[in-house]
């Protein structure tokens, strides 16, 4: 047997940026423990698996699995996965593809002019603030380098992120974190993946620099997390981080891995309720045949 799949960027700037994904197709008939075999061999932050052919509300079953587990929600696995069945399974595109995960169903609509894709993500849950001392020792940083006016505390779009505040570039430089301390927090967390972030880019054009560490899932360092920046998107309203409630920006992550990536957000609070959309281009790369 063989099954079809390609290889994508995801938040990407052009070919070989972003954040690289492989989505097969028709992998209904795949076990479980195959799909997460196959993640293994690929060994990117993420591998989607299209399961069902278009359902009537317009839906397509995927499963995500990283390197080490089938995780419930992932975004750039949401948007690459969209853009191949938009352009490879759809025999005419539609302005709007649901995907359904183990984490609810997520909508991805189309910017044709842009050639951005849109996802929006779940209403936001925000867990348990964390101690500055604590994550700063994980961090490997000096608590001053932590900005002391907005908490350190998860959140959670569909996939749990401590989000953590931090003065400069210069101080997301030189996080490095100490992986015995990191995996002694996360026992006390329902979050796994740590996202920094500052104030200051490497480019004037984008507003907030970002990097996301999430070993607990085998990534060191991912290259553009959707889903945390997600959570990043709702944290900064919810906290009026630039000084409103409402936010249309853009993210630069994955400079110190070499896989610079482009993320736009954009959220709102509409009667306590906060709203979120993730966005970004999508680069097809090659596609091949994978044998069973």
């Amino acid at each position: 047997m063989k099954i079809n799949y390609s290889l994508v960027d995801v938040f990407s700037e052009g070919k070989y940026t972003g954040n690289p994904l492989a989505v097969f197709k028709n992998a209904g008939n795949i076990s479980e423990r195959e799909m997460q075999q196959i993640a293994k061999e690929i060994n990117y932050s993420e591998t989607t698996f299209i399961l069902s052919d278009l359902k009537n509300d317009g839906g397509f079953d995927v499963r995500i699995f990283t390197p080490n587990e089938e995780i419930p929600f992932a975004g750039h696995p949401t948007l690459g996965t969209a853009f191949v069945i938009q352009n490879e399974v759809l025999e005419e595109p539609l302005e709007k593809l649901i995907l359904n995960y183990k984490a609810g169903q997520i909508p991805v609509t189309f910017d044709n002019r842009e050639e951005i894709l849109w996802m929006k993500q779940n209403e936001p849950i925000f867990g348990q603030i964390l101690d500055t001392k604590i994550v700063s020792d994980v961090l490997n940083l000096d608590c001053e380098y932590i900005e002391d006016r907005f908490p350190i505390q998860e959140v959670s779009t569909g996939l749990p992120v401590i989000v953590v505040p931090l003065i400069s570039l210069e101080a997301v430089k030189k996080v490095n974190i100490n992986k015995e301390k990191y995996f002694k927090l996360i026992e006390h967390t329902d979050a796994k993946a740590i996202l920094v972030f500052s104030p200051e880019a490497y480019h004037p054009e984008n507003d907030l620099n970002v990097r996301d560490f999430a070993e607990y899932y085998g990534i060191p360092e991912d290259a553009a997390t959707g889903s945390s920046n997600g959570c990043l998107a709702a944290y900064l309203v919810k906290y009026q981080y630039f000084n409103k409630s409402d936010i249309n920006i853009r993210v630069e992550q994955g400079y110190e891995i070499k896989r610079p990536s482009l993320l736009y957000l954009k959220a709102d609070e509409n009667h306590g309720k906060i709203n979120v959309y993730v966005g970004g281009k999508v680069v097809k790369i090659a596609q091949g045949e994978w044998f069973l």
